[in-house]
């Protein structure tokens, strides 16, 4: 399936290309093994745009309010103490997936709760794994809480290709595991925020996929 947030881009790419390779083949009609390249080259970067935006069945095998999914698939580029200066204020156990521009870019929840705050920030579009971009670059910042009271922060961060991010929730909203939270376009980054001493699953340069792996338990 291709996400609605891909298919004007889709669209477009598929009618530009289209009118590129028709008006080559009436202006150099003769010259097929330039057609040919064309041809190969336009089937090529359109199954590109298509690869990006795809969007897989991912249900949830089993819903556990006492873990935390992937948000994202990627690479597991941090697993670090640092401060949270937004929104915990104190410091926090952080996991941070990088997302390539191979991966799926659809953003999920990673737990039932209520989304307890959320906010949009404008930034810079630095490379998406540098540890910086957390708070340099365009991002969102959502805070999830459960019934049990517990909190996780999650950031939405935007790469040095990436110019938009997408958000489908906002404050009190109910959301469940699985659900979509998001999208970025074109190479970017998730943080994950937890209480110090959280048990985490995954190890550094782990790939993940969201809905599948288990980020952590709380």
């Amino acid at each position: 399936m291709i996400h609605r947030e891909g298919l004007p881009i889709v669209i477009t790419v598929f009618v530009v290309l289209l009118l590129i390779n028709l008006g080559f083949y009436w202006l150099i009609p003769a010259k097929v093994w330039i057609l040919r390249i064309l041809m190969l080259v336009s089937l090529l970067l359109f199954v590109f745009v298509m690869n990006f935006f795809r969007n897989p069945s991912r249900p949830i095998a089993k819903n556990d309010p006492s873990v935390v999914y992937s948000p994202a698939d990627g690479l597991v580029v941090a697993i670090e103490e640092c401060e949270e200066p937004e929104y915990f204020k104190d410091k926090r156990l952080k996991v941070s997936v990088f997302m390539s521009i191979w991966n799926v870019h659809l953003n999920r929840v990673p737990f039932d709760g209520t989304i307890n705050y959320f906010k949009y920030h404008e930034g810079k579009f630095l490379v998406a794994w540098l540890p910086k971009s957390s708070t340099d670059n365009e991002h969102t910042t959502f805070v999830i809480k459960n019934t049990q009271n517990k909190e996780i922060l999650l950031r939405q961060i935007a790469g040095f290709i990436a110019r938009r991010i997408a958000t489908y929730v906002k404050t009190g909203d109910t959301v469940k595991q699985g659900d979509e939270l998001g999208f970025i376009r074109f190479g970017s980054r998730v943080d994950l925020f937890f209480p110090l001493g959280t048990p985490i699953n995954v190890k550094m340069n782990q790939k993940v996929k969201g809905n599948i792996d288990v980020i952590a338990k709380i």
